[in-house]
């Protein structure tokens, strides 16, 4: 044997989970020393004795020894038995260690969840989904921190949020995804505003050049509109949420770009008044997002169930 060898110590063949019985073989062994018989064994853990029988000698084969010597009498373990059963005794109760602590981390992680979303969804869809839940899982406590979709995935990344949901074009770093409903951006105006009476669509470039009321940079819905029209006017106003944003244009200060969502109520009541645009496409996708590789479990993913629904 070479030095190198030597120091690399002996060589480990095949994975462990090959050497070792698994927990099933091990309970049954333990309950063939317990009561002294394999059938007794078999109907205590619900098999057959004849699947019992097999699965004992898979793991004499396994081991290498003889566990167990069988009788008219009944089972009498041998004395390399008797080595493993203690053995497998340790084994099996850190098995159920290990098994008690991950049904308490399962608890504390069902105990809460923490959302991140943008406006318009934290406004106009979230509260629909988060009372189905509650119906669901009425024991887990729900926080929503409101923000536009750059604070939502700093929330995720810095794990301070479990499931969050976007409205820009593009999903956030960092972040997986799935599309979760559609929206379409409209411009509104109060009745007295002149775009009200006017009898021509709106065109993109008129648009564009137009002081509007505007969400502040980062929202979802500014993106979307900057992207589509190439670029904006410097804002008649900058809010920062949906609601600032609707009441400022029914006050009569100016036009804005608002989620069709946000503005059902208002453009029923003849608050508002809608704008058609010629040239431009404001459609866009609301998304669920949580971190790369870590998909939503336990009550994210019972929401993020109920979003698809």
């Amino acid at each position: 044997m070479s030095n190198a060898d030597e120091q690399a110590g002996p060589a480990v063949s095949g994975a462990l989970a090959h050497r070792v019985p698994d927990l099933g073989a091990l309970e049954l062994l333990l309950a063939v020393a317990r009561l002294g018989s394999l059938g007794g064994a078999a109907r205590e853990l619900g098999i057959t004795q004849p699947a019992a029988s097999s699965r004992i000698r898979s793991m004499e084969r396994q081991l290498g020894v003889a566990l167990v010597d069988r009788s008219p009498r009944g089972s009498r373990l041998t004395d390399a038995g008797a080595l493993v059963t203690d053995w497998a005794r340790r084994i099996v109760e850190a098995a159920e260690a290990f098994d008690v602590g991950a049904q308490a981390l399962r608890v504390r992680r069902d105990s809460r969840l923490r959302v991140a979303a943008s406006m318009t969804i934290a406004e106009y869809l979230l509260p629909g989904w988060l009372l189905a839940l509650r119906a669901q899982r009425p024991d887990t406590a729900v926080s929503l921190h409101a923000g536009n979709s750059t604070v939502v995935a700093e929330r995720l990344l810095s794990d301070e949020a479990d499931l969050g949901f976007v409205e820009g074009l593009s999903v956030p770093a960092g972040l997986d995804s799935a599309v979760i409903a559609h929206d379409r951006l409209i411009v509104v105006t109060a009745p007295g505003h002149a775009w009200a009476r006017r009898r021509r669509s709106l065109a993109a470039e008129e648009l564009a050049s137009t002081p509007l009321i505007l969400r502040e940079e980062g929202s979802g819905t500014r993106q979307v509109l900057d992207a589509a029209l190439g670029g904006l006017a410097r804002p008649l106003i900058e809010l920062s949420s949906t609601t600032a944003v609707k009441a400022a244009a029914v006050s009569g200060a100016g036009p804005a770009v608002l989620s069709e969502l946000a503005v059902g109520e208002e453009l029923a009541m003849r608050r508002l008044v809608r704008v058609p645009v010629d040239g431009v496409a404001l459609a866009r996708d609301l998304r669920a997002v949580w971190p790369t590789g870590h998909r939503p479990a336990g009550p994210a993913r019972d929401l993020l169930s109920l979003t698809r629904g």
